[in-house]
């Protein structure tokens, strides 16, 4: 999965507005045009659409982060310059403040079925023997999951408008 498409489905999923995703950035100590918004949310084949880097995307997590579990104290984390589907899955966790049986209800919803194991060895440490990369596959599940669970309305196609 693209960063813009990571940005878009979590946009879609809790309906942010545009205004709302400049507030989210601006709680990361970060500061985006609403203009640079619009352009990472167009499609791939438009032309004004632009690439979202992993230090944008980390930025938009972190001060997602801050959004839905409130700014802590003192310095707010630097964005990652490099940023992999653990480190998004990991981030995506600690805004939405869930527990292992939490995820694994939402990756039911999305007909998704993996064990607590497998969970937990996407939130180890690289450099631990059961570390296990995350893959788009699980990533675009969860998001999926969430989507049904918070808009259970809405169409479930894989594509976000």
């Amino acid at each position: 999965m693209t960063n813009n498409d990571i940005f878009r489905r979590i946009r879609y999923t809790f309906d942010l507005k545009d205004s709302t995703i400049v507030d989210i950035f601006t709680l990361a100590e970060v500061s985006v045009a609403q203009e640079q918004v619009t352009a990472w949310l167009k499609k791939d084949e438009d032309d004004a659409f632009v690439t979202m880097k992993n230090r944008e995307l980390a930025a938009f997590l972190n001060g997602f982060i801050s959004f839905k579990r409130g700014k802590r104290e003192g310095p707010q984390p630097a964005p990652e310059t490099q940023l992999n589907n653990n480190m998004v899955f990991q981030k995506l966790r600690i805004a939405l403040n869930l527990k292992a049986d939490d995820i694994l209800a939402i990756f039911e919803l999305a007909g998704f079925r993996i064990s607590n194991h497998e969970l937990s060895a996407f939130f180890r440490k690289p450099s631990h023997k059961n570390y296990r990369e995350c893959k788009d596959q699980v990533l675009r599940n969860f998001l999926l999951g969430v989507q049904r669970q918070l808009r259970p309305s809405s169409n479930d196609s894989d594509s976000e408008a």
